[in-house]
């Protein structure tokens, strides 16, 4: 046996005990001219699996974040060191919601977009009634004092609060452990009105048509076996002059920045994943479907061709994420 020989075979086998990114383990293939075996989800991103096997994927992706899900917001905390709070924020900001707003928000299982919309619109509320005290209640319900920032406190009574509340999200997500998370906190946070929790597939929402003043999907459209369908989806419940807004994960155009965050993505990220979740494979699939995911112009064509008008996005942080929105016209 060749020495060459000898460390590829020492190689795969090392590949099944410790996985290592696909793109690391192809680049050291090439250097030896050797494809090592690669498990289900690998193959998912080497495109032999996606719209082949609709199910595996729906399976794989659907045991991903049943596996993350009571991790997951540590998880995003760690892996942005807390910069997709301030992303986030900024998405409601952009969005603009009123009392009035019907929002259906998608994949948004742990309600991080729901709870600020709820915030954005009680903070809106206290501004137009000139109310100078500093609350720490949505709708009137009582906050623990550790998630103050999600809202301002009054003490008045949560019926009078209620007949004046016209706002509402449904919050809809494919993942039932992950809407028992939003749930959760929903409780800690004392909120019982003004939201919903609704389990539903993106590709083939269980909706009406005309039903929303505004649809959001942050971090979670990538996910999603078809794209399109799920846009074509978001302009139906849309009513008439209704907006999309997408938060997701995007292309870096910078080659220089470009490689350091692909460094960081693939060879940090599921290690930080295996320490604080013991899920090296779930956040290693989270940081290969960023990869996958089209860039900021193929997408935005994707939500022309769904029918929407007035189509733009804005990058964060030098494209590492990006809002894309666009009118139902």
């Amino acid at each position: 046996m060749t020495l060459k020989l000898l460390i590829s075979n020492c190689l795969d086998k090392a590949f099944i005990c410790f996985p290592v990114s696909v793109p690391l383990k192809h680049a050291i293939g090439t250097l030896l001219k050797k494809d090592f075996r690669t498990t289900s989800s690998e193959k998912l991103f080497l495109n032999s699996l996606p719209l082949k096997n609709k199910n595996m994927f729906y399976i794989m992706v659907y045991e991903v974040f049943k596996n993350v899900a009571s991790s997951y917001d540590l998880m995003n905390d760690a892996m942005s060191a807390g910069v997709h709070r301030l992303w986030k924020d900024h998405f409601i900001r952009r969005l603009g919601p009123t009392s009035g707003t019907k929002l259906l928000d998608v994949a948004g299982g742990t309600g991080d977009i729901a709870f600020r919309f709820l915030k954005y619109i009680d903070n809106l509320n206290k501004n137009e009634s000139d109310d100078l005290s500093v609350p720490n209640h949505i709708d009137g319900f009582q906050l623990h004092q550790e998630d103050q920032d999600l809202s301002s406190s009054s003490s008045s009574s949560s019926d009078e609060e209620d007949n004046h509340v016209t706002h509402h999200v449904t919050v809809c997500d494919i993942n039932q452990e992950m809407l028992d998370v939003g749930r959760q906190k929903a409780e800690s946070y004392g909120i019982c009105s003004g939201m919903s929790w609704l389990k539903g597939n993106a590709e083939c929402l269980q909706l009406e048509d005309n039903q929303f003043d505004a649809y959001t999907i942050a971090f979670g459209i990538r996910n999603c076996t078809h794209v399109d369908k799920v846009v074509e989806e978001a302009y139906r419940v849309l009513k008439p002059g209704g907006r999309f807004m997408c938060l997701e994960f995007s292309e870096v155009k910078n080659p220089l920045l470009r490689s350091l965050y692909d460094n960081y993505s693939f060879q940090v990220i599921p290690v930080m994943g295996q320490v604080l979740a013991r899920d090296w494979k779930s956040y290693q699939y989270l940081v290969e479907s960023i990869r996958q995911f089209p860039n900021q112009e193929d997408f935005s064509d994707i939500i022309r061709n769904a029918g929407f008008r007035m189509v733009s996005y804005e990058n964060l942080t030098f494209g590492v994420a990006a809002i894309h929105s666009g009118f139902k016209l």
